[in-house]
């Protein structure tokens, strides 16, 4: 990648994007050009009009995951520079020979997942984000050793099956988020309660994942029981649907007694497991069902628990990746039927703009999503 000379995008010859080359510096992305990915036949183009910011990428951009393939910038591993970001909105302006889904114009959303091969067990039954051969949206490599590249950009190129038609009359930047996050959490509700009548449903950590969770589970049916360490968040959680909030850091509450064979399922969004009392959660769990987790902390991390905590239950724990095609169309139509949006603060693309977005997605302060906007303006594209 070289630095550019001017926003001017030389497309299909090029993309541009917000770029590091260091993850000590990973708050300071950089504008670059680059060469796309060889087009394949079922890939298209999509020009870019929007670009949720995701705590994953904060993982990623500073090696916080691993020390091996998910790892993003390396010497074994990763590329000489990385493009992030994987809730992406925006236009299709080229498909390869054989793509059939979309036409020119069309308006989809790709999320974190660009690649699968299709033809293994795992793809044929619905579970394609499992696809040992599954790309990333960034920082994973294909076959012929391109690394994907991510949103921050004026355009990416993706398998046609990892990219979502889009209901009208939902606005993008409120769609970006569900096409990571909201997917992230709407797979496990739906797979653990869809079969039930009046399910309760656990929602740990009110963040960027779970406070998406709460308005999913809610629109699924379900009845809401939202955990956070403190009675900060409570109004809002009240205000996304949830029916009841329980504070675990209160010690005049013995919730766990309150809850005892409560749920149908127990989801932990929550980024750290730090302060996870499991051996108090899981007895909450009815007989043989799940404690399923979708926020994937520091690689240092650990979970505390007790065996004879899940052994009285029958339960399980569990965690979840992502969601398949068929969830995220579901997802989206959902959004629209109910008429749930994420909450989202939209940020102008540019250095400063995603660094603002990054460094305060670090510290927190974010309610509870942040979208990339204003990327016709900023790359000189939607004409």
């Amino acid at each position: 990648m070289s630095a550019p000379s001017s926003t001017t995008v030389n497309y299909p010859e090029e993309f541009k994007g917000f770029a590091i080359t260091d993850p000590k510096d990973w708050a300071n992305p950089k504008l670059t050009s680059y060469q796309p990915k060889k087009l394949d036949d079922y890939d298209i183009d999509i020009e870019i009009e929007c670009c949720g910011i995701c705590a994953s990428e904060l993982f990623s951009l500073k090696n916080e995951w691993a020390d091996g393939p998910l790892t993003c910038l390396s010497s074994t591993y990763g590329p000489k520079s990385q493009v992030v970001g994987h809730e992406i909105v925006g236009k299709v302006v080229k498909v390869g020979a054989r793509a059939d889904l979309y036409k020119i114009g069309d308006r989809v959303g790709l999320g974190a997942q660009a690649f699968s091969c299709l033809d293994c067990p795992r793809c044929k039954s619905d579970n394609e984000q499992y696809c040992p051969k599954a790309v990333g949206t960034y920082c994973k490599k294909y076959a012929d050793g391109y690394v994907s590249q991510g949103g921050y950009a004026s355009h990416v190129r993706a398998h046609q099956h990892f990219c979502f038609p889009i209901p009208d009359g939902l606005p993008s930047e409120y769609v970006s988020p569900l096409l990571c996050g909201g997917l992230t959490v709407y797979s496990p509700i739906k797979r653990n309660i869809e079969h039930l009548e009046e399910p309760t449903v656990a929602i740990i950590g009110i963040g960027g994942l779970g406070h998406m969770a709460i308005m999913i589970a809610k629109a699924l049916g379900a009845k809401v029981v939202a955990f956070s360490r403190s009675y900060s968040k409570k109004e809002d959680a009240i205000k996304m649907g949830a029916d009841e909030f329980v504070a675990t850091g209160d010690n005049s509450i013995d919730w766990s007694a309150k809850y005892f064979d409560a749920f149908d399922l127990i989801l932990n969004c929550a980024s750290s497991t730090t302060g996870l009392e499991l051996n108090k959660l899981l007895p909450c769990l009815k007989v043989n069902k799940n404690f399923i987790s979708v926020g994937l902390p520091h690689k240092g991390e650990v979970l505390d628990l007790k065996p004879i905590s899940f052994f009285t239950n029958g339960c399980c724990l569990g965690s979840s990746k992502l969601g398949n095609r068929r969830e995220a169309i579901e997802l989206l139509e959902l959004a629209k039927e109910k008429g749930f949006r994420p909450w989202v603060e939209r940020i102008p693309i540019s250095e400063q703009g995603i660094h603002e977005g990054l460094t305060r997605l670090d510290k927190g302060d974010v309610r509870y999503r942040f979208t990339l906007v204003d990327f016709h303006k900023f790359f000189g594209t939607g004409k």
